[in-house]
């Protein structure tokens, strides 16, 4: 009789755990949702084209930069200071992130000068970096690096510090090198902070970019997007957004997928 009782009240299993996944379907209707509505507001004049083109006309001007060539001649040169910006400050900050993280002597140091220096906005200091490195592109590069350098350094070292402290003394006490503890033990550990760093490092990245181009560039998202806008070609301009808003997206795909190719033993 106990038996029969317990059998009938039998405590349903709940534990499913806490597992998010992503949902392609409604990360793309989102975006045709806000795209419907924006259409339909400049249709039924409630959004005034002068102050806000219909998506229509933002995708015409889209394709006559396109057709004309200029949209690969500015993508182009803002991919480049992109790409060569944000490696710069990377590796920078990867190699001073581990120190501070790993050797006493690099942290106080260190940390003091992060805390100091990181919450100055990066585009105030480009005008020194314009006469340090000319108008050229060096002082893009340079502006783009910096931003990049601190949230790299912030991330890889906290990383670090939340590897635990017991594998790494296990590994010394087998006489694994200071290389192979690095590799074996360290980097695996501070590798999905380290990685979400990366997320935020490129968003940075590509404020910095715009911002240095529409101070002083003939090339560039930026300056296309300056020039449109001092034109009154708000088409071009939300084109231009259009086109930063497609590179962001693009950017965080490659991330996702370097997420999955190094934490794949997870």
């Amino acid at each position: 009789m106990q038996t029969a009782e317990n059998t009938d009240n039998k405590v349903r299993f709940r534990a499913t755990g806490f597992n998010p996944k992503a949902n392609p379907v409604a990360a793309w209707a989102s975006f045709f949702v806000v795209i419907a509505l924006w259409q339909l507001g400049s249709s039924t004049g409630f959004i005034s084209e002068l102050a806000m083109p219909s998506p229509v006309a933002v995708a015409q001007a889209l394709w006559q930069l396109i057709v004309s060539g200029d949209l690969w001649r500015h993508l182009a040169a803002s991919l480049q200071r992109l790409a060569g910006g944000w490696i710069m400050g990377t590796v920078a900050g990867l190699i001073v992130g581990f120190m501070v993280g790993m050797f006493t002597w690099a942290r106080s140091p260190g940390v003091a000068l992060v805390s100091a220096l990181f919450p100055i906005p990066k585009i105030a200091l480009l005008p020194l970096f314009i006469i340090w490195f000319g108008i050229g592109e060096p002082s893009k590069f340079a502006t783009i690096a910096f931003g990049v350098f601190f949230p790299t350094v912030i991330n890889t070292f906290g990383g670090v510090d939340n590897v635990q402290r017991n594998l790494i003394r296990m590994g010394q006490s087998f006489d694994m090198p200071m290389w192979s503890v690095i590799r074996k033990i360290i980097l695996p550990g501070a590798l999905p902070t380290i990685l979400s760093g990366f997320r935020i490092s490129s968003s940075i990245a590509i404020i910095l970019l715009i911002a240095a181009e529409m101070i002083g560039a003939q090339y560039g998202i930026g300056a296309l997007v300056l020039s449109a806008g001092q034109l009154y070609q708000t088409d071009q301009l939300i084109a231009g957004v259009l086109v930063l808003s497609v590179l962001g997206l693009c950017v965080s795909w490659l991330l996702g997928r370097l997420d999955r190719w190094l934490l794949a033993w997870r």
